[in-house]
Parts: C-alpha cells; structure tokens; sequence
C-alpha cells in the first residue's frame, strides 16, 4: 500500500470541498481498499465519508423508498420499511457478498463503482429509480455508461438514491460460488407502465431487457418467458460461462424473480 494522507468530514459540504481538491473518496471501502493493498491504487489523500450523518438513512413512504448514499447493505436488508414497500429490493441487499461486506458495503459506493457483476445496480435500472447527487438529480437509465464508468461527474458525490414503490419487485442471483458476485442476477419490477427487466453479471455494463419486458407486460408470469429469445451479442463469456449459458442463465433467473415477485 502506498502512503496516502486521510481525512474524515463531518460534513457533505466539507467533504465535497476536499474532494474538489483532488481528494479520493470512500464509502464502504469494499473495492477501493483492495486495490491500495494491491497497489492497484495510488491516492494521495483518501476521504472517508463514513461520518457524515447526511449520508445516512433510510426514509420510507407508500410511493418512495429513499436511502442515504451510505447506508450500509445490511441496513438496508433490516429495514422494516424497505421490507414493507419493496421487499426485492431488501433480499437483494441481504444477499450481497458476506456478513461483513454486508456491514461495511455502501449502496453509494456499489453505484459510484459501478462493477459490472453488483447487485444494486439492476435494482436501481428496474425500478427506475433517482440517484441524487450534491448537484443534480440522475435519472438510473442516465446513470450506468459503462464498464465502471457512471454519469457522475470529479468532484460530485451521490447524497442518496430514490426508488419509486412498485406494484411487485424481485432479485433472482445465480452467484459466482468464490467471490459471490452475480455471474448473471436479474431485477423485474411490475409498474403500473408495464414490466422492467434488467440484467447485471452478464454483459459489461448493467441493462434492460426489452424482450422480456414486452413478454411480462403482456402477462407477469415465469411462463410468459419461458420462449423470449436472449441474444448472446454483447454477453460476457469467461472460464465461468459462456455467452449462451449466460443467456440462458438470464431466462431461468427472470422466471425465478417473477416467482419471487408473484410470492410477496
């Protein structure tokens, strides 16, 4: 690990005027600790944003989930309310990684990374949710460019993420058995503007599913999909998988998350 200078605000403002300054910030620390360890890395000065109250919590109404950019994992899948409105949206933070990157992980920082196998990710593209920023507001389908690559601008730092309640959600994983990330994890969220289907694990970036989409909006149902067609253009292919068993992994996951959804 290379020397590095720290600092820890108290406040969003604060740290936002040091982050202007060239300095890195840290959420949960899950990915970016790693790579100081690894050297992968080399900040001169790291923020660590774990002491900002702004950042932190999670408020719940009968049309919006909203939770603060560093609420950790675990709260989030504790949480009576985000049970209540959209409980997909807790099991999902309930099965990311293990018990202790659970009590450390971040939702902001799992965003602002943007890794191609998290979670959240398709949470926040399904539910077509709103990441709020210390200066403007990111629509999710405006959000995710690219490999580790997001909307978000130097300097600017996720203050919280709003979903909006829908009428059904569920997350269906199919992990990868050593680092628990999803080789292919699929969202569904039925809105009253039909279904919304998105992909993570599979491809480079999180996406949207349009022919699964149409087939659930015609009728929310696992046998709706059992015929949708998934091409494998785009899809990742590694020593885990293949493109086509990716592609078949994203049919058997979205009928198992519409099984879940259907449930309750």
């Amino acid at each position: 690990m290379y020397p590095f200078a720290l600092e820890r605000p108290a406040t969003l403002a604060a740290a936002a005027e040091v982050v202007a300054r060239g300095g890195q910030p840290m959420a949960g620390g899950q990915t970016l600790l790693a790579s100081l360890k690894q050297r992968l890395a080399n900040p001169e000065l790291l923020v660590d944003l774990s002491g900002i109250a702004e950042l932190q919590g999670i408020d719940c109404t009968p049309q919006r989930v909203t939770i603060g950019a560093m609420t950790r994992h675990q709260a989030v899948a504790a949480h009576a309310g985000v049970n209540a409105t959209i409980p997909g949206l807790a099991r999902l933070a309930g099965g990311i990684g293990d018990r202790q990157v659970r009590a450390m992980g971040t939702i902001g920082g799992s965003l602002a990374n943007n890794d191609p196998s998290a979670c959240y990710p398709s949470a926040v593209l399904a539910l077509g949710a709103t990441i709020c920023t210390n200066r403007r507001e990111i629509a999710a389908g405006d959000f995710f460019l690219g490999l580790y690559e997001t909307a978000l601008e130097p300097g600017e730092l996720i203050v919280s993420v709003s979903f909006p309640v829908p009428q059904a959600a569920a997350y269906a994983k199919f992990k990868q058995p050593a680092s628990r990330y999803a080789m292919v994890g699929v969202f569904v969220a039925k809105t009253s503007a039909g279904a919304r289907v998105s992909v993570t694990g599979a491809a480079s970036v999180v996406f949207r599913h349009a022919g699964l989409e149409a087939a659930l909006t015609r009728d929310f149902s696992p046998a709706a999909v059992a015929d949708v067609a998934v091409d494998t253009a785009g899809i990742n292919a590694d020593l885990h998988a293949s493109a086509e068993y990716r592609a078949q992994l994203i049919r058997v996951q979205t009928q198992r998350a519409v099984q879940q959804a259907l449930a309750g």
